[in-house]
C-alpha cells in the first residue's frame, strides 16, 4: 500500500478539538467537504482511534436519511465501502464495516504495507495520530486549518513530540479561509 497519512481539520491555534470538546468549528462547507471526500477516496484502509470510531460510525448508514444531499450521500456509501480498523483498549466489539485490530498500532501499520495496492494507510483520531508520530510511522501529514481560534482543547500534535522536518507538497485555499496543507515527513 501506500503512504501512512494523517489529515485532520485543526483551529489556527493548533486544535483538533476545543476546550469543550467539541468540533462543530470545523464543519465543512461544501467546497471543503468535497476536498475531504476526493482525499479519502485516495485511501485503501483507515485506522481509527475510538473517540473517531465513534464519531464516524454515524456515516455506516448514513445513506439512509433521506434528507442527505448527494455530496453527503456519496461519502457515506464511500466511507461504508472502505476497510476500517479501530485500536482500542477498551472496546471489545465494533460496528458496521469496521473492525478491531488484532495488534498494535505499528503491527497494523506493517500489515497495511504488505498488502498490494496503492491507497494511503489512514491514521485517524488525535489519540492515534499522536502515537504514529511518535513512532516515526507518518509518511505524509495534512492539515486543514480553518479560521477560528479556540483557546486550547487536544493540540494536532503534543506539544513533547520530537522535532520532525517536514516538506510542503502543495497548499490550497479555499473561499470559506480554509487552509488546505499537505507536508511529505523528510526522513
Amino acid at each position: 500500500m501506500g503512504p501512512v497519512v494523517c489529515s485532520m481539520g485543526v483551529s489556527l491555534d493548533g486544535y483538533v478539538v476545543g476546550p469543550d470538546g467539541g468540533f462543530d468549528w470545523a464543519a465543512p462547507d461544501e467546497e471543503v467537504f468535497r476536498a475531504a471526500t476526493d482525499e479519502v477516496r485516495q485511501v485503501g484502509v483507515h485506522l481509527l482511534g475510538r473517540r473517531l470510531y465513534e464519531t464516524m460510525l454515524y456515516w455506516e448508514t448514513a445513506e439512509q436519511d433521506p434528507s442527505l444531499g448527494e455530496l453527503e450521500r456519496d461519502f457515506a456509501v464511500l466511507w461504508r465501502s472502505l476497510p476500517k480498523v479501530v485500536l482500542s483498549t477498551t472496546l471489545t466489539v465494533v460496528e458496521g464495516t469496521n473492525r478491531l485490530a488484532a495488534g498494535t498500532l505499528e503491527e497494523e501499520v506493517a500489515r497495511w504495507r504488505d498488502e498490494p495496492g496503492d491507497g494511503a494507510i489512514a491514521v485517524g483520531g488525535a489519540a492515534l495520530a499522536h502515537a504514529a508520530a511518535a513512532a516515526g510511522l507518518l509518511d505524509e501529514v495534512r492539515v486543514r486549518v480553518h479560521p477560528v481560534l479556540v483557546g486550547g482543547g487536544t493540540p494536532f500534535f503534543p506539544r513533547t513530540a520530537e522535532h520532525v522536518d517536514l516538506e510542503l507538497v502543495q497548499s490550497r485555499t479555499f473561499g470559506s479561509g480554509v487552509v488546505a496543507l499537505r507536508y511529505r515527513v523528510v526522513r
